[in-house]
């Protein structure tokens, strides 16, 4: 199944500041997610932020503070984030199927909540280039069991170029002027 702009939510999982420097290849990550959520702003498709536990890890990292600027930020505890009833209400109000999730860590709070939502009929997108965990084998392990939990592995170009659809528009020139960035 392919990405759709108007079926679509992009879900920023707790890129908090604390947790940050102990991601392994962290400016890769959170470079890829600021260059997704950029396109999204721009495709005017909602963006939602969840932080877990903001006292004490932080709020989302500086470098996505545009984004930040529109999306919705939903604090937690559960690590996944369907477990939280302000969460699952603001996701209900924008009525997508479609939830391209990213974030930190892949192991623990990404993987329970695309789990969480695919099991509760949304179809979940994860790019693999826009998450994060400590150690490289708990990422890859995680994004292998979200596979088999009919996750739709796929990079940020993929989402990207699914929701633009062709070429030949104002939004893709004007998006394609800054790929190369």
């Amino acid at each position: 199944m392919l990405l759709s702009a108007k079926d679509s939510l992009l879900l920023i999982v707790d890129a908090q500041e604390k947790l940050l420097p102990a991601i392994h290849q962290r400016d890769v990550v959170t470079s890829r997610m600021r260059w997704l959520g950029e396109i999204a702003m721009q495709l005017d498709l909602p963006i939602l932020i969840t932080e877990q536990y903001p006292k004490g890890l932080g709020y989302t990292v500086d470098s996505l503070q545009d984004i930040i600027e529109a999306a919705r930020v939903v604090e937690k505890t559960h690590f996944s984030a369907l477990r939280d009833d302000t969460f699952r209400d603001v996701l209900s109000e924008y009525k997508k199927k479609h939830v391209v999730i990213m974030g930190m860590e892949t192991h623990v709070c990404v993987l329970q909540t695309a789990i969480e939502l695919q099991a509760s009929g949304y179809q979940v997108f994860l790019p693999a280039d826009t998450v994060g965990s400590r150690r490289p084998t708990d990422k890859d392990s995680a994004i292998e069991r979200m596979r088999n939990a009919g996750v739709e592995i796929i990079t940020s170009e993929m989402a990207a170029f699914e929701w633009l659809e062709k070429s030949g528009t104002d939004t893709f020139r004007n998006i394609s002027r800054n790929w190369l960035k």
